[in-house]
């Protein structure tokens, strides 16, 4: 008997439409290994939808607020329906990129030093305050972005002072806290992580950009960016990679998948940017090149995932 699978794309967020592109790759991979799919979209209807359908599971596509922030994953706890990825908890800590760097130093992974500016804390110091603060701490150029937002959606990278205002308040359209980092120049990498009590890293991939920075329109467009795998980087930077996805997949408590995004220096440094707890899935995508090179074609990727799901 064919597992009934609910697969929920779309959504709210500002990364809507890359879901529906991910709903429809992963509808197809479903549908080509056997499963009985329904799609939902995220809407006041969804409760009603999943109590009448009642799936054995539920394929989570969404990126971004509500979908990939423990949201979903707490209505779908309370409804008692298994899920794939990651929980409540872990889905919130991965999604708040300064509270998991924390936890990423506690497992002595190298963090870009950063400030974090609240709407908050602009009422006492003011933005100028908030500029003080973070030239004494920071160096230029700087990385701005919401600390809660996905895809890149909100970041710019500041060279100068007089940039670093416009900056800020860029991301806080998108959120209500804004991340500024130190800008760590180097090779960029990606490592995806598979697996629930034993997971395993897949294959390193390189990210190379047409425009320089792997940002929104690089990570969507055909043809915008390039995946490399295996990364062209040294054998002990590898390792190192591999070994902190595992590490920041365990210390923020990730299931089924994650995938962890690093800064490889020209010394060898391997600097963790953030963990995505449901990475995209379209076909321009990370984690698919990444599992096609350790011999996981897509429609069975797909499946794998849903059975970790049920195996929760």
């Amino acid at each position: 008997m064919k597992n009934k699978v609910a697969l929920i794309c779309g959504g709210k967020s500002e990364e809507r439409e890359v879901s529906l592109l991910t709903g429809r790759q992963v509808r197809g991979a479903l549908i080509e290994t056997g499963f009985d799919v329904t799609t939902l979209d995220l809407n006041d209807n969804l409760v009603t939808a999943l109590k009448e359908d009642r799936p054995d599971v539920v394929f989570i596509a969404l990126h971004g607020k509500y979908g990939e922030d423990g949201c979903l994953q707490g209505l779908l706890d309370i409804l008692g329906l298994p899920y794939v990825g990651s929980g409540v908890l872990a889905s919130a800590l991965a999604m708040n990129k300064a509270i998991s760097k924390k936890l990423f130093r506690l497992e002595g992974l190298l963090c870009p030093k950063d400030v974090l500016v609240s709407r908050y804390s602009l009422q006492q110091p003011g933005l100028e305050g908030a500029i003080e603060q973070i030239d004494k701490n920071l160096t230029y150029p700087l990385v701005v972005k919401p600390n809660k937002q996905g895809s890149t959606i909100g970041l710019m990278v500041v060279r100068t002072r007089c940039d670093l205002e416009n900056a800020i308040l860029y991301a806080f359209k998108y959120d209500d806290e804004v991340l500024v980092e130190e800008f760590i120049s180097g090779t960029e990498i990606t490592v995806g992580v598979l697996g629930n009590d034993e997971p395993q890293a897949l294959p390193v991939t390189e990210i190379r950009s047409v425009t320089g920075l792997y940002d929104y329109e690089a990570k969507y467009t055909p043809g915008m960016s390039e995946h490399i795998i295996p990364a062209q980087i040294s054998d002990f930077a590898y390792r190192t990679a591999q070994d902190g996805a595992l590490k920041s997949h365990r210390a923020l408590g990730c299931r089924s998948i994650s995938r962890s995004d690093f800064i490889v220096t020209p010394g060898d440094k391997t600097y963790i940017l953030e963990v995505n707890t449901i990475p995209g899935m379209t076909r321009t995508s990370l984690i698919p090149d990444a599992a096609k090179a350790a011999g996981i074609d897509f429609p069975d990727l797909i499946a794998l995932l849903v059975e970790l799901a049920l195996e929760k």
